[in-house]
């Protein structure tokens, strides 16, 4: 067991936060950001809205073989606008605890869709998170019911046999239709439900949805590169082309890790990776303010405008004032929250390795990091063709990205992590190309988690009954799933946002239109 002390965080937590597996959205893969996020926790939204009734439906351990147990899955209930006839809004929690979704329930995308149609909202918490947790620990073998056809039955079994108090109605699909939102890892969830149950799943709406899967993912920071603000990206991708080339040199090497403060860190990628580190907080900008970080942009602010000025530093060595600046910002954040002699414990991966190890059920990184080891991937590295630039170091590898999962999940009895993540059970469900009726894809037009900007399939190859939408619908200026809140009083809202919402009100609206009851 590590003996990582939580008093060492220091000023970790406001930017380490970008790592955290937590409500907002997926994480960046690496080992480093997989123990920050760890040690900060997760990222609690600051609106206090109201609280909705929670209740529990008996899920089987196993869908597809019987073993004999079962665990309880929790989900919450909001009938505010509910009226007989009305459809069943379900907001799928993902990877984060589902309590941590209530204000989506009060004020979010569930209830304005609801509200719009006399709907029943619901937030459905995801196997293995919250407290819908079926085993004792967090072993390898005991996380090998953790995976995407697992979770995809649970939703399908819920859909098609859940009764709730107080509303005596049969509301199960496909006598009502069923309206499947996600976002994120959650979008993804959304639009493969309306694929694989479509005689159930009657609509579906994946906001930002990682429909692809990919074992590296380079896009993530180039995308950041091109979107974030040109003079920020400019000091960072500065920096990080200076830091590749002092680090190679014996004669810099020491100085400039030193320069930020990380001479006890003994591994180089650490060092790169924790440089890469605020970076992360992009995926955090919202809108809305009780979401919202300022991570990225007080980043950018302690890195100053662009010049051609240099220091020369009491390590020795000259720098320019980019990587001063940026060195500065690393020293205050991270560095000085952890003495140089156990920077290697307070950073470190393959010289820490102890925590990696641990598997108790208070080890909840190891979630999704488990199932990024074994279906999704995403492990990121900088562009493989070295004319597009930069913004981390190079000595960030797919090796380094894999040890996530070599340190965290040795061989079970039961079940081997395999040596790359099987990204085809994700894509063969359409991947980049999904599509449906009744699918609505929407995404940022910043949001790092795009990959290859993605096109409407060819309408000939995927016929579609519903015309109301296209099958792809890019939000301007927008990131990472920002149709997804919502405010008491929706004029208060960005006009950009109170459009996607009305776009979003009008197409499941249409939807319903469509909808026939199976003969009885």
């Amino acid at each position: 067991m590590s003996s990582f002390s939580f008093r060492r965080l220091g000023g970790l937590g406001a930017v380490a936060l970008a790592f955290a597996a937590h409500v907002d959205a997926l994480a960046p893969s690496n080992p480093q950001y997989v123990k920050l996020g760890a040690k900060t926790g997760s990222a609690l939204n600051k609106r206090q809205g109201v609280t909705f009734p929670q209740y529990n439906f008996t899920q089987p351990l196993d869908h597809f073989s019987d073993t004999g147990f079962t665990f309880q899955q929790r989900y919450w209930l909001s009938d505010r606008h509910y009226k007989p006839g009305g459809p069943v809004i379900v907001f799928e929690a993902g990877e984060g605890p589902g309590d941590e979704r209530m204000p989506i329930l009060d004020t979010g995308i569930i209830d304005i869709l609801a509200n719009a149609t006399n709907g029943l909202g619901i937030v459905l918490e995801h196997r293995y998170y919250g407290a819908s947790v079926p085993v004792q620990n967090f072993t390898t073998d005991s996380l090998r019911w953790l995976n995407n056809e697992q979770a995809a039955a649970d939703s399908a079994n819920f859909i098609a046999n859940v009764t709730f108090p107080n509303i005596a109605a049969d509301l199960t699909a496909p006598g009502t239709p069923w309206i499947y939102y996600g976002g994120s890892y959650g979008g993804a969830r959304a639009a493969h439900m309306r694929v694989l149950y479509p005689d159930i799943v009657f609509g579906a709406i994946s906001s930002s949805g990682v429909t692809h899967a990919t074992v590296v993912d380079w896009r993530y920071f180039d995308i950041i590169r091109q979107y974030a603000p040109t003079e920020c990206i400019a000091q960072v991708q500065k920096t990080v082309y200076e830091f590749d080339a002092l680090i190679a040199k014996n004669k810099t090497h020491d100085a400039i890790k030193a320069v930020f403060g990380l001479s006890g860190v003994s591994y180089d990628p650490d060092v790169a990776s924790l440089l890469s580190a605020p970076l992360g907080g992009w995926q955090n900008t919202n809108w809305d303010p009780a979401v919202n970080s300022n991570g990225f942009a007080r980043f950018c602010a302690a890195l100053g405008t662009p010049d051609n000025a240099t220091v020369h530093t009491v390590q020795g060595i000259t720098v320019s004032n980019a990587t001063f600046n940026y060195a500065k910002y690393i020293n205050a954040t991270y560095s000085s929250s952890c003495p140089i002699e156990e920077q290697d414990e307070c950073f470190g991966t393959i010289t820490n390795k102890e925590f990696y190890e641990q598997t108790d059920l208070s080890q909840t990184w190891r979630l999704w990091n488990f199932q990024v080891c074994t279906q999704w991937g995403f492990l990121m590295t900088p562009p493989p063709d070295p004319k597009i630039p930069r913004i981390i170091s190079n000595l960030l590898t797919k090796d380094y990205g894999e040890l996530t999962c070599t340190l965290s999940y040795p061989p079970g009895e039961h079940f081997t992590v395999p040596p790359e993540p099987n990204v085809e059970d994700v894509n063969k469900l359409g991947g980049y190309n999904i599509a449906a009726d009744r699918l609505a894809i929407i995404d940022g037009q910043d949001d790092p988690w795009r990959g290859d900007t993605p096109h409407s399939p060819d309408p000939a190859a995927h016929p579609r009954k519903d015309t109301t939408i296209r099958p792809f619908k890019l939000i301007p200026t927008a990131v990472h799933h920002w149709d997804e809140n919502g405010l008491a009083d929706p004029s208060a809202e960005p006009a950009f946002i109170q459009t996607i919402h009305h776009q979003e009100i009008a197409f499941v609206k249409a939807w319903l239109k469509d909808f026939k009851p199976p003969s009885q």
